[in-house]
């Protein structure tokens, strides 16, 4: 296979960042005797089983002479494996060994999964995996990809246990960013390879994994993936295309058909499809310009079928729709029942959709970070912002997406115009401003990378990649309070100011004395002030 560096891409304070550990960690380290290595480990972990098997007995001069000994066994044999290990590395015989010492606590994890009344969070039995891409099955169970280790995983949500596939064709020591995913019919599960520019398939019934190459020229990265009838389509985000493939019965037999986009030098983010069948995704220049492209790929197929020429230009069957200026990066898009395409801007707190009637964008507004998943214990950070970034509908018309920079999965009602975020818990400080300067990390704060979701019903699966943990938030479970507006729609010219009376609503018996109120504008020239913040309490008997 053709290996890539580890190409991970970050938001952070506007900027694009490849993430300093690729390169450097996906060179080959000096040779390393790792089956004696590892043999000293097994000994070294027997013997402290034998230590805490007698540590637990009734304590006599005989156990703690035998104590002794066994202390005394256990430093020899690690002083003697410390000496075959690489400086600055502990052979753990774990995918933590893809990553020196001083960096594992900010790619591996930092602490045990953990809970709220929404979300619930489950630990992975093998460390460092780095879960990414999830999806689930017709059954209810979890299927998600693992960057640090080539292996496809499966969680069942009854049994809350783990399965984790060995994948022998996967090199020792490989990463990947593997970003797209989806289960197909035939019970198999489909996922992208970007480090190897290839496109996997995985049998759940038989547990064999197939690899098919991926259209390559130069520099691609094939992200996210859906299948759609007999197709699998993949965007190229950093090859300037979407491809779709054909996979026939023969897996060394796959037909693709590639569209370039229409901007040069872009790259190609997300997609989705609507009723008719159209592929709209969008093509950016990073903090520049970038448009929204819709695919008419049944006239295209049609036009092909119908005519002698093979070869029609795709252009005639592409529309192209310039994006607003303050979209600057869509990644995520999804298309909900009414035709509205939906798309998340990944360098801001905005997502917006559009009209493919009027050809309209309409503007949105997350609430900006908590103070936890940043720390900002140096001030460097004036602005935080959430990053909305991968986006999907459920199948009541809502909005799921990840807020990036904000640590949580959020859910949005165009029926209702409501904003639901649910904060995930589990937060790793390595990846945000959370030394105060002692040299110890503030508890509760940073960020779990939650890079991929997928929705299951009421339940919404999602994955922790600097946690190791996946989670889960239960859309089912009734929120604490409500609010209700005065009215849904206000139309102020400029220099109009109104007033909007709004009502919030206990709707259990928590204590909601912490509640405060978030006030947001999608727009600076909108100025939205609390006039009356002392709340009127209306005693209610039961």
């Amino acid at each position: 296979m053709k290996k890539k560096g580890l190409l991970v891409v970050f938001f952070f304070g506007g900027i694009m960042v490849t993430s300093g550990f690729g390169l450097q960690s996906m060179m080959s380290p000096p040779p390393v005797p790792l089956d004696e290595i590892l043999e000293l480990q097994s000994q070294i972990n027997e013997l402290e089983s034998q230590k805490k098997t007698l540590l637990e007995e009734v304590q006599t001069e005989f156990l703690l002479t035998k104590i002794v000994e066994l202390e005394k066994q256990i430093t020899e044999l690690s002083n003697k494996k410390s000496e075959l290990e690489p400086v600055g590395m502990t052979i753990t015989g774990t995918p933590a060994d893809n990553f020196p010492d001083e960096q594992r606590a900010q790619f591996c994890g930092s602490g045990d999964a953990k809970s709220t009344d929404y979300v619930r969070e489950f630990s992975i039995p093998t460390p460092c995996t780095n879960p990414l891409a999830v999806v689930t099955d017709y059954d209810g169970n979890v299927w998600f990809t693992q960057t640090n280790t080539g292996k496809l995983a499966k969680f069942d949500p009854i049994t809350e246990k783990f399965t984790e596939y060995d994948n022998p064709s996967w090199p020792p020591g490989g990463r990947s960013m593997m970003w797209g995913i989806d289960y197909a019919p035939d019970g198999s599960v489909w996922f992208t390879d970007e480090a190897y520019d290839s496109v996997w398939k995985f049998s759940t019934i038989d547990e064999k994994y197939e690899r098919l190459g991926y259209p390559s020229e130069g520099n691609s990265l094939p992200q996210k993936l859906q299948i759609v009838g007999s197709q699998i389509i993949i965007n190229d985000f950093t090859g300037n295309k979407l491809t779709f493939l054909d996979p026939s019965k023969s897996s060394n037999d796959v037909s693709y058909l590639s569209i370039p986009s229409p901007v040069d030098n872009s790259v190609t983010a997300d997609f989705t499809i609507d009723a008719n069948d159209n592929v709209w995704f969008t093509n950016w220049l990073f903090q520049q310009s970038g448009v929204l492209v819709k695919f008419n790929q049944n006239g295209y197929r049609d036009s092909v079928a119908n005519s002698d020429d093979q070869f029609r230009p795709v252009i005639d069957f592409v529309e192209v729709y310039a994006l607003p200026p303050e979209l600057l990066t869509p990644n995520g898009a999804v298309v909900t029942n009414d035709g509205t395409i939906w798309l998340a801007d990944t360098t801001s707190s905005f997502f917006f959709n559009f009209d493919p009637v009027t050809e309209q964008f309409t503007q949105y507004v997350t609430a900006e970070p908590m103070l936890s998943t940043y720390g900002n214990q140096t001030g460097i950070i004036k602005s935080p912002i959430s990053r909305p970034y991968w986006i999907e509908a459920d199948d009541q018309g809502r909005l799921v997406f990840n807020e990036q920079t904000s640590n949580n999965i959020s859910v949005m009602d165009p029926k209702l115009q409501s904003l639901v975020e649910y904060h995930v818990p589990s937060k790793n400080p390595n990846w945000g401003d959370c030394d105060p300067g002692t040299g110890t990390m503030l508890a509760d704060c940073g960020l779990a990378q939650i890079f991929d979701l997928t929705v299951d019903g009421e339940k919404i699966w999602f994955t922790e990649w600097v946690e190791n943990n996946i989670g889960v938030v239960d859309t089912s479970v009734p929120l604490p309070l409500e609010i209700q507006l005065e009215s849904d729609t206000l139309i102020l010219a400029p220099g109009d100011t109104q007033n909007l009376n709004f009502i919030v609503s206990p709707e259990s018996q928590k204590d909601m004395s912490n509640v405060s109120l978030i006030l947001l504008t999608t727009h600076e020239f909108l100025n939205v002030d609390l006039v009356n913040d002392t709340p009127e309490i209306i005693p209610i008997r039961f």
